[in-house]
């Protein structure tokens, strides 16, 4: 509510302790939310690579969203060391949640990759969706 000033003044940084709050407990919704934040710089001092930490957490959970912010952030080395295999691999695993985004970034991520490289990719992007996946169902 904050964030938005839904029912209440708008206030980033109040947004964030409450982010914070629900994202430590495992919540993949306010861990996006806290590494959109993070990466902008509202209610927290920009911080790249806080970002892709949070991004990283719900992306892991399955957070689509989550997922293709860490592809572009691999992508274009914001936080982390540009790396189009990593790009690849989270790009990949948004798209196969249906993320739009993803899915036109992928084919960029995809271009950039030798063909050895696209099947590395591939094979982790693979791996790591069913492990996401599996988690999910438990």
């Amino acid at each position: 509510m904050y964030k938005y000033g839904k029912g209440v003044p708008k206030d980033y940084a109040e947004a964030v302790k409450w982010f914070r709050k629900a994202a430590e407990q495992g919540d993949a919704d306010a861990q996006g939310f806290l590494g959109v934040m993070c990466y902008i710089g509202d209610g927290v001092p920009e911080d790249k690579t806080e970002a892709v930490k949070w991004y990283r957490k719900a992306a892991e959970q399955g957070h689509a969203r989550a997922q293709n912010a860490l592809g572009v952030m691999y992508d274009y080395g914001k936080g982390v060391p540009e790396n189009d295999v990593e790009a690849y691999v989270w790009l990949s695993i948004s798209a196969a949640g249906e993320n739009k985004e993803a899915k036109k970034s992928l084919v960029q991520a995809k271009a950039r990759l030798t063909p050895v490289g696209l099947i590395a990719a591939q094979k982790r992007a693979t791996k790591l969706f069913e492990q996401i996946n599996a988690t999910k169902a438990d």
